[in-house]
């Protein structure tokens, strides 16, 4: 865990060096900005006597990014959403989440300099629909819509050399609720007593960073850290990262990669990969 947040570190520290040696000469365009863009993805496969074998398969995920900005000479809001579902199934098997995730967030940042500016911001992280652990024989609900739900609250000071370069920090509080599964998410195993929400203070992290590297390829990359400033090793890291190329007007290829920690829900690092052909179509 110590290896990955130094890499981490390192990399804000690259990024700040790097880009801000670069000047723009556009003159900024106020007002608002509007993006709404979803992503359709479709896998089916069906066998019927097939001597070579294999399983009938359906699958699909729809993803949605919105993004609201409203930018004036003296302040910035920021408000961004995520949005992705997507269902598998496979043979005989009940039909399967493949993925789920709502994240919202708003930020207004006061242009006090030319760099760096305070900042306040919100952030809200759930799930759609009630999650399973199939491991077992029969399978266990462990998850739901807002069970758990997690806002973080913050204020502190952002800095951006460039548009494609944002990161800031601050002083944050962190509340996680759930209903039906206090454990592990807000549950204090050191008391008797069965905690329902959890409060947790420190200092936060964000950094986004998204740029096109080709003339078709975008890399967009989110960098969030929390941390209670109980102990190193309990610094929660949320890292996504997105290579998207467009193929044609509504033909895309993306490849996202996603890295998490929080020690409270597992020890060890949790990652993710989707590699998606999808069709693309921008809403605004």
């Amino acid at each position: 865990m110590r290896t990955i947040l130094i890499t981490v570190f390192c990399l804000i520290f690259t990024f700040q060096i790097s880009y801000t040696q670069e000047n723009s000469e556009n003159k900024p365009e106020f007002g608002w900005k509007k993006s709404v863009i979803s992503n359709l993805n479709l896998t089916q496969a069906t066998f019927e006597n097939w001597t070579a074998g294999g399983e009938n398969t359906l699958a699909w995920q729809l993803n949605l990014n919105t993004d609201f900005t409203l930018d004036e000479e003296k302040y910035n809001w920021a408000n961004k959403g995520k949005f992705n579902f997507g269902q598998t199934k496979v043979g005989d098997q009940d039909t399967r989440k493949s993925d789920d995730e709502i994240n919202l967030e708003s930020v207004l940042i006061y242009k006090f300099g030319l760099y760096i500016n305070p900042f306040a911001s919100a952030n809200f992280v759930t799930q759609f629909a009630k999650g399973y652990n199939y491991k077992a024989p029969t399978k266990i609900a462990i998850s739901n819509f807002m069970d758990p739900g997690y806002v973080t609250l913050s204020a502190g000071v952002g800095y951006s050399p460039a548009d494609y370069f944002k990161t800031r920090v601050g002083g944050a509080v962190k509340i996680t609720s759930t209903k039906d599964f206090p454990v592990p998410y807000a549950d204090d195993p050191k008391t008797l007593a069965i905690e329902k929400t959890k409060t947790e203070w420190g200092l936060t992290s964000v950094t986004d960073y998204k740029r096109k590297i080709h003339d078709n390829i975008i890399y967009a990359s989110k960098l969030e850290l929390f941390s209670n400033l109980k102990a190193i090793n309990e610094v929660d890291v949320r890292w996504d990262n997105l290579f998207s190329a467009k193929v044609t007007e509504y033909i895309a290829v993306g490849l996202n990669f996603q890295l998490f920690y929080d020690r409270d829900l597992s020890i060890k690092r949790q990652l993710k990969e989707a590699l998606t052909l999808s069709i693309t179509y921008s809403l605004l």
